[in-house]
């Protein structure tokens, strides 16, 4: 009967629906685990005393300390330099443009053992620009000053990649207003281009650091492992794993806390809004 036919279709349309549902909450929760049952496993396997009496350790302190300082200084030197670069870069056409962005973007995806050869090459003592620097009495590579250069390589070329998007996603109207109005070409920048675009700037900044912080294999290969001038967290892991494994586990944790509040503070800023259209 037409009506018992119906019926029966309807019953299967909600039962593959129930399934799909079904399926689609398991995959969910597959993904979930993958991905998040690791960090649990890291912290069920410290007590809350001995994360607390491991953080008094020197060794801690001392690497927490440089890595904040290096990647700092890195984000600083990537927002200062990055930012008026992504600009021009967004709003001009020249030769070779599509180059410069292969250029920009390389660092990204180079593994980070070849980018920390490839600095030692340029700046270290028998480097192409670190031997004439040997000769004048600097050094740059092993020591601190490698730590900040080695996290900018790796680092600056996401927030030259995103601050470049920002900046073209914004309408040049209000540049071309604020021009007419008699603003000189730095004054737009700084006072329309920059404000309109702050909070995108902002959350690209807080991932270049992110980034700067957990940097491992270019520090590794240019700056060396020395406690208290290049042991950053990463390398103290690194370092503990072979003989303290409950340091190991202390800095572990401490850099998933550090991320969990940097990934908080960009859906943050995320949400103050970006480019106006």
């Amino acid at each position: 009967m037409p009506g018992t036919t119906g019926c029966i279709a309807g019953l299967r349309r909600r039962g593959a629906i129930r399934l799909a549902a079904v399926a689609g909450i398991t995959l969910v929760g597959a993904v979930c685990f993958f991905l998040f049952a690791p960090i649990i496993a890291l912290f069920l396997r410290s007590t809350p005393g001995d994360f607390l009496s491991a953080l008094h350790d020197p060794r801690v302190t001392q690497a927490l300390v440089l890595s904040l300082e290096t990647a700092i200084a890195s984000t600083a030197f990537a927002v200062v330099l990055g930012t008026p670069a992504a600009y021009l870069h967004s709003r001009s056409r020249y030769p070779g443009r599509q180059l410069v962005e292969v250029i920009i973007d390389l660092p990204l995806i180079l593994p980070p053992a070849v980018a920390g050869v490839a600095l030692l090459m340029l700046w270290g003592r028998m480097g192409i620009l670190g031997r004439y620097l040997h000769l004048a009495g600097i050094d740059i590579a092993f020591t601190t000053l490698a730590v900040v250069i080695a996290q900018a390589f790796v680092s600056s070329p996401l927030y030259i990649r995103q601050a470049k998007e920002l900046f073209a996603s914004l309408d040049p109207v209000y540049e071309q207003t604020a021009q007419t109005l008699g603003a000189s070409p730095s004054t737009t920048f700084f006072r329309v281009v920059v404000p309109m675009t702050g909070a995108g700037l902002v959350s690209a900044s807080i991932m270049a650091f992110a980034r700067a912080l957990g940097e491992f294999g270019a520090t590794l290969m240019f700056a060396g492992n020395l406690p208290g001038v290049t042991q950053t967290m990463p390398l103290a892991i690194y370092s503990a794993m072979q003989g303290d494994f409950e340091m190991a586990i202390t800095l572990s944790i401490l850099l998933v806390i550090i991320s969990f509040a940097i990934m908080a503070l960009v859906r943050y800023t995320a949400k103050t809004g970006g480019p106006h259209a």
